[in-house]
């Protein structure tokens, strides 16, 4: 019997959620055949099997989640093989891993039998304060596994009639988690008048535009910040996170390097996000790398906001819903067409006058076009 653990994918993720599996009990898979594909950061990823041999278990069905190094798929027989498949990061079987950390423990001791926890599973039961020697293993070779703990814990329980979290809304929980816990965010809001601007004009496009150019003027926002070490990066290349709105949840597709793109190039890549993200098949690269974000809500609802920042980004920026409104304009009381933006940035790494200099920036850069 031979163990294959979920690898390391290559996102630095510690998770990955089961969407399908290919293979069943019983059936015999050649080394690199798809094996099952999994849901991390919003992409999905196909991962092959790293041997030729025949199906003896599987490790959870589709929504279950399982952990980076966890046992994924168990091998009756074949020979390990080498292969070309595309999942990065080292494919290491299971049985040095649980060996390294054989334990005595429970009724098991009593009879003599090591039972088994992978250093996952370990890490679980020291956060939920879980003794390991209290839980009844139930994984293969007396391993305890993920759910024995969630289980032992009470963690796994849901509410009463409530649906459970899963795939990309799982991985926006946990993103907004973070960034709450994390960021000290502060938010600014300002109206730019766009009215002298043609009525065909794609404003998203605008916007985009504007926000790099504004980077020029205050680079500060274009950065991360490592809370934890009190360090922070910019940099001179704009890669600009754009919100979009699903069914399934939220995606951030980014759009990479944007200062360099003309208009229409920029519509045409976010249509191909559109289209990518709709049909689930963006790329895990084009959802990685955001130095800022652009959050359009107002192409539904809403005049101002106070969005969200992703870690380690420092800023994002909201557009409100673009509307005729009555204000002073050269000392007269005028419609005029306004776009209300709300910046929200970190204020550990983004000062109060930087921020605002950069949303000044911003509609410098809008208005710049409609003079």
């Amino acid at each position: 019997m031979k163990i294959f653990n979920l690898p390391d994918l290559g996102e630095g993720l510690a998770d990955a959620e089961i969407r399908q599996w290919y293979v069943k009990v019983g059936d015999t898979i050649k080394v690199d055949q798809p094996l099952v594909s999994v849901e991390t950061a919003k992409a999905v990823v196909e991962v092959p099997s790293p041997q030729t041999g025949k199906i003896a278990k599987l490790y959870g069905g589709a929504g279950d989640v399982i952990n980076t190094g966890a046992p994924l798929v168990e091998f009756a027989e074949g020979e390990r093989e080498t292969g070309g498949g595309s999942i990065v990061g080292s494919l290491e079987e299971s049985s040095a891993s649980l060996n390294e950390d054989n334990v005595i423990i429970g009724s098991a001791k009593q009879r003599g039998q090591a039972l088994k926890a992978m250093p996952a599973v370990r890490a679980l039961a020291k956060q939920l304060n879980v003794d390991l020697a209290q839980v009844t293993a139930t994984g293969a070779q007396q391993q305890i596994t993920l759910e024995d703990v969630k289980k032992f814990a009470g963690a796994g329980a849901t509410l009463n009639g409530g649906e459970k979290l899963q795939g990309v809304r799982r991985a926006m929980a946990k993103a907004m988690t973070q960034s709450h816990q994390e960021i000290a965010g502060a938010t600014i809001v300002d109206d730019v008048d766009i009215t002298d601007l043609a009525k065909d004009s794609d404003v998203t496009v605008l916007l985009l535009k504007a926000m790099a150019e504004a980077i020029k003027a205050e680079p500060s926002l274009n950065a991360w910040f490592d809370g934890k070490n009190m360090e922070r990066k910019l940099f001179e290349e704009v890669n600009i996170g754009l919100a979009m709105d699903m069914s399934e949840g939220l995606f951030v597709p980014v759009l990479k390097n944007i200062g360099a793109l003309k208009a229409d190039a920029i519509r045409a890549k976010i249509n191909e996000f559109k289209e990518s993200v709709k049909a689930r098949t963006v790329a895990a690269t084009d959802l990685q790398g955001a130095t800022i974000s652009l959050s359009n809500f107002g192409m539904f609802a809403g005049r101002y906001a106070t969005p969200l920042i992703v870690p380690p980004m420092v800023a994002i920026l909201g557009c409100g819903k673009i509307q005729d409104r009555v204000v002073v304009h050269d000392g007269k009381m005028a419609i005029r067409r306004l776009v209300p933006l709300s910046l929200t940035f970190d204020h550990r790494a983004v000062t109060g006058g930087e921020a605002s200099r950069y949303l000044a920036a911003v509609m410098k850069a809008i208005s710049g076009v409609t003079s």
